[in-house]
């Protein structure tokens, strides 16, 4: 595998499709933590945010390398 996917021709990086997918999983994830009241406890939520889509962009990618390899 050369870490890259074919996208009707179009080269993109195998990290971009992981961005992505990390991405969407953290939109409900965040919903989810905006409805249960739990940014009351958060300092600052945007920061908080951005901890949390690295914290899943790393679980996507080890899982990703974990299947594919």
């Amino acid at each position: 595998m050369n870490g890259e996917l074919d996208l009707y021709g179009v080269f993109l990086p195998g990290l971009a499709a992981a961005m992505l997918a990390a991405f969407l999983v953290s939109l409900p994830l965040r919903r989810l933590l905006a409805w249960s009241g739990f940014y009351r406890l958060v300092w600052h939520r945007p920061l908080f945010d951005l901890a949390l889509y690295v914290v899943l962009l790393g679980g996507v990618v080890s899982l990703s390398h974990a299947y594919l390899s």
